[in-house]
Parts: C-alpha cells; structure tokens; sequence
C-alpha cells in the first residue's frame, strides 16, 4: 500500500508540472508575438545592464539572401518595384525587432554580432552581406524619420555614415588590388622581422574601430603580428571602455593603452611607441581596413634596410558609403606646398627610369603621415617625433625631412594597400585660442628649412608667435650630421617651385575703385577648376600670397591663374605658358595674357575677375605686386628677346 500510494502521489506532481509548463510555454509564446519588434537604445544608465555598457549600433539589419541586393550591392525595394525597365530605388534597410535588455547585451543582442575570428558570422555564410568586397552600402532616400535621425546621429558624432558602417561585417572581404608583380613566389624575404602595429583612437566609432583592428588580425600572417596596441587618446564615449577591454580579451594580441588626458595624434603615437616590443612599428589610423598581402612587402623594405621608412598605397574609404575604392593606374607620390602643407603629386620621370616593372617601391620627397612602418631604433635614433608638437600637423613632413636629410630613405610601396575614411571635417573639439598646425610649422621650419623658411613666413605675414624652445631639437640635428634643405630640394624635390626664383610675390592688390582689393583664392585641389577670386587685402599673406615666375606664371604653389577664353581660373600649372602665360609690365601695371592680348580687369562690385581690351587709362587693369624684383625681370626680359 506504501509504494502504491507514493506511485500516486509521484503521477499527480508530474502532471501537474506538465501542466504549469504548458501555461508557461503559452504565455511566453502571447508575449512574444505581441513584442514590438523594433529596436531600443541601450540605456545609457550602467545599472540597465549591470554597468556593461554597449554603444548601440544606430542601425542593425536583417540579412537579406544574393536576390535582395543588386550588382553594386544596393538594397532593393521587395514591394514597390518601378516599372519600365528604370532602375530599382535601393530600399530601407529591414531594421531588427528586439529588446536590448541586461542579458540581450551580456550576449552581444541588440548591437553588432562579435564575428567569428575566421570569418563572417555563422548566420551569414552562403548569404551577400553588406558591403562585401568593399562594394557601397546606398541608402534609400526615403527614409523614415526615425530611422534619418539615427544616420544624422552618426554623422554628427563621426563625420562619416556610421548607419552604413554599422550593417557590414567587421570581418568584410575586399578587393585585392596589388599587381601581378608582387605575388610572385619568392618576392618577399622570408626572415622578416615582426611588427607591433600601433592604432591612436579618440571616440572612434565601434564597428570602425573594429573593423580596423580585424583587418589587422585576418590579413596579416599571424607570425609577424606581435602586438596590436589601441592608444585611447582620452575617450569618453562608454563603448570604449569596459566594453572594449572585455571584447579585446577574446584577441591576446590586442593591448590597451589609456591616456590620463588628451593628449593629440602626436603624442598618442609616441604613447604606443613606448610601450611596443617589436623591432618594426606600423602606424594605422583607427578607420582603415588592410587588404590582403598589405603587410609582407613594408617589412621587406625595411629589412633589407633599416633606415628606410615605408608607406602603404593609401585607398579610399567613402565616407558615405563605405565603398572602398583603388586606382588601377600610376601611384603618386608626396609633396608638400610652401605653406607646409602636404599634397600629391605624379612620379618623377627620373624616378620611373629607375624602375622596371611599375609596382616596384618608389621615392618619395614626404608621406601623408597617417599609415607607415618604420625601424623602431631608426625612429628613436631620428628623435621620434618632436615632443614640442601639439595635436596634429606637421609631424608628417618634420619627419620626411629629417628622414632624407638625416641619411634614410622614404618609399611608397605599391604592393601594398590600406583602405582609409578620409573625413571633411573634424568630430572632435580642441580648445581654441591656438593655432597648433601654425605653431608646430615654425618649429618645423626653424630646424629643418634654413634659409628657405623665410618662404613658409611669408604667408603667414611673417607673425611667428610663441611656438617654444627648439634648442634639443637643432642639437639633434647637429649630433646626426644631417643635411642641408638646399641638399633635399635639388636632389630629393628638384620638382618644386622655389620663390626665390619668383620675379615677384606676396599680394597682388588692384589699383581701381579705392585700391583695396587684392587677388584672393585657395588653392587646394576641390578649389581648381574654378574662378580665381577677389577679396579686400589683408597683409596676411595666406590665399593672398601669389608668385610671378621666370616663365610668366601667376602661381598659388602648384596652381596657376589660367585664361581660356571665359572664367580666370586657378588649373595646375603646367610650364608650357599658353593659356597660362601673364606679361606684366611693372611700369604701366598691366598683367597682359600672353594668348589672347587682353588685360586682367576686375569689376566696378569688385568681386569678379574680367578680360577686356587693354587701356593704360584704366586704374582697374593695373596691379601692384608687393615684392618685385626688377633685376630678375630684367635678366627674363633679356632672356625672351
């Protein structure tokens, strides 16, 4: 009778627990399907997830299988298709439907997936995902409200589409864009020494960031990565903290440096330095993605000699759609402006005779500054950067300088590629009342230029300011036995324009309507193309800073006033004259065009430049140069005749 009543007792229990698991399974399954299927924002308070906190990506989407996308990856419409052969408005991006509470973040829910080290995620393969062999993420124009204020959001705090970027894979493939030249067996040596690869970030955004540092990990044989170090430049954006430390936990590679304060890309830099083991550093910034074979060809430069500094092809990250772009014809090579300012330029003739084969690794007079690798004792023996530098500016060209005149070598190589996000304004404030890349320039100037510094001054009008001591750094200078700026300039940079050899320079003030107004344009390279402008002088030099050449030029640097029959506009100088040949007479004022005989006029608003018949009674036609030299134009005169 006792088994027999605990047999019954022990039925009864086991029904009733069928049961209340039942009611159970129903009332979740009610809950679920009523669930707004939208999704939320991490709290920004630490309790709502146990002080873990996430940055929520602004957008997460649904994969969508290889007919959901076009041929450019664009999304397509699934319910409005436009008829008559038009092409299919891309539509907007299925948004995931899902709470973010404490636990949905522990397990990474709610934000982007932690991608599998080899890999995109599990749910993704056999799929198309975005962004997939570097192709462009298009938004839809008619986005809805809220979702348009999530992708202002991103733009506002990055300066680029952080919506874009958060729907693609941190481990997302790309194009390979290296000549047939480098993947020949045996073209790298095989002792190359490893690298500890230094990344400098101030609030990056999440996916950027780590998509960076997986481009790293995945394309670079693992034998010569010792280390990556993240130098956090003073971030206060939550995702970068705890979050970012307990990711990086999953990658014994990864090291975090934390500055106390912000400190700048400069002293960053130097930051990551001392702390790096490995014989080779490689600077990136924190929004680039490496492409495959990117690696091996650098640290064969550098192994083969220590004291030569290498680049990578810099490529192009669209910073609306993510679209990574590279050029299949020639490389450039860096320059520089008499206002310190760094720019491209088409490889040297007698550079490319060096060479047999175009992928070959090429000189160049300087670097952009943002992605290099180069010997860490030679870097320390070249003084690293000069710790007198604030923030950013300058450090790129202070650093080629130094290289070439200090007995290195500074090379581009085209066997080796990074994607970059090149940004159109700065996210982040500094404090105002100084002007960092003004004061870093003179420092630059004053050790390295020589006399040729004068240059840099003039357009700046020659106010040099408080810009520190500079005693350790002529030391250095001294100690290396480095050579002069004359040496860099005839043998390095022989292509650049030197002012000395100007007939004339700074201002060009017109002489009509109150004598007032002087030539005025920038010259970047979005300004060419473009008609050259006025504004009322200002003595600061600057867009008003001009030089008339030997040959006739009217230059801004590199850019040249160029007539072709309409607009005056600024073009790339060319030194075959034609369209850009100018005849100043110093004695009537006139700056006559040499093709077309009509004299360079302004109009009565003073705003605009005209050609028009030339008429010696015409204040409006004559121009005064601030520097002319009548001795120069004298001999240039005697040489065209």
């Amino acid at each position: 009778m006792k088994i027999a009543s605990y047999l019954y007792r022990r039925k009864s229990a086991l029904l009733k627990g069928l049961v209340l698991g039942c009611t159970v399974w129903l009332t979740v399954t009610v809950l679920l399907f009523m669930e707004d299927r939208r999704i939320t924002p991490a709290s920004n308070d630490p309790s709502a997830a146990g002080g873990y906190q996430q940055q929520q990506p602004i957008a997460a989407a649904q994969r969508r299988l290889p007919e959901d996308l076009d041929a450019d990856n664009r999304l397509l419409d699934d319910e409005f298709p436009l008829e008559g052969g038009v092409e299919q408005q891309p539509a907007a991006p299925v948004i995931v439907q899902q709470q973010a509470g404490a636990a949905g973040l522990q397990n990474g829910e709610g934000v982007l997936p932690q991608p599998n080290r080899g890999g995109v995620n599990d749910e993704e393969r056999g799929r198309k995902v975005y962004g997939e062999m570097g192709k462009p993420v298009v938004l839809p124009a008619n986005l809805t409200a809220d979702v348009k204020k999530l992708v202002d959001e991103g733009w506002k705090n990055n300066a680029f589409n952080q919506y874009a970027s958060d729907l693609i894979s941190l481990h997302r493939t790309l194009p390979d864009p290296r000549d047939e030249w480098c993947k020949k067996p045996g073209r790298y040596l095989d002792n190359l020494p490893q690298t500890s690869v230094i990344v400098c970030f101030h609030n990056e955004a999440w996916s950027v960031l780590l998509r960076t540092v997986h481009s790293i990990l995945d394309r670079s044989p693992e034998h010569l990565i010792r280390e990556i170090i993240l130098v956090d430049d003073f971030s206060d954006m939550p995702h970068l903290k705890t979050q970012l430390e307990e990711y990086s936990e999953n990658y014994p590679k990864i090291k975090i440096v934390r500055a106390k304060k912000r400190e700048g890309l400069i002293r960053a830099r130097l930051m990551g330095a001392r702390y790096a083991s490995a014989p080779v550093l490689t600077y990136l910034d924190s929004h680039c993605e490496c492409t495959e074979g990117w690696l091996e060809p650098l640290l064969d430069r550098i192994t083969r000699n220590p004291t030569t500094v290498v680049c990578p092809v810099i490529d192009t990250i669209d910073d609306k759609t993510f679209r990574y772009h590279f050029h299949h014809g020639p490389i450039s090579v860096g320059g520089f402006s008499w206002k310190l300012v760094f720019n491209w330029h088409v490889v040297p003739d007698k550079e490319k005779k060096r060479h047999k084969n175009a992928a070959e690794p090429v000189w160049s007079p300087t670097m952009a500054g943002g992605l290099f690798a180069i010997d860490k004792k030679f870097f320390e023996r070249l003084g690293t950067y000069d710790s007198g530098f604030d923030i950013w500016g300058g450090e790129n060209l202070e650093l080629s300088f130094k290289t070439w005149m200090c007995g290195g070598t500074l090379e581009i190589v085209p066997c080796s590629h990074v994607g970059h996000i090149f940004r159109k304004r700065s996210p982040y404030k500094w404090r105002t009342g100084v002007n960092v890349l003004k004061k870093n320039s003179i420092r630059l100037a004053e050790v390295w230029m020589d006399d040729y510094a004068k240059y840099y001054y003039e357009r700046i009008g020659n106010d040099l300011g408080d810009y520190g001591d500079i005693t350790s750094r002529k030391d250095l200078r001294r100690k290396l036995k480095c050579k002069s700026f004359k040496w860099y300039l005839e043998n390095i940079y022989p292509e650049l324009f030197i002012p000395g050899d100007a007939v004339a320079s700074g201002e060009v003030r017109n002489l009509g309507y109150g004598n007032k107004t002087c030539l005025d344009s920038p010259a970047r390279k979005t300004d060419l193309n473009k008609p050259a402008g006025l504004y009322p002088c200002h003595k600061m030099g600057g867009n008003q800073y001009w030089m008339l050449s030997k040959i006739g030029e009217i230059r801004r640097d590199e850019s040249c006033l160029d007539y072709a029959g309409n607009d005056v506009i600024l073009y790339p100088c060319h030194g075959s004259k034609g369209n850009q040949y100018w005849n100043y007479d110093h004695k009537t004022k006139q700056l006559r065009h040499g093709s077309s005989r009509k004299c360079l006029t302004i109009n009565s608003s003073k705003d605009k430049l005209l050609m028009e018949e030339c008429d010696l009674m015409l204040p409006k036609q004559m121009w005064q140069f601030e520097n002319f030299n009548a001795t120069l134009a004298t001999e240039d005169s005697h040489m065209r005749h």
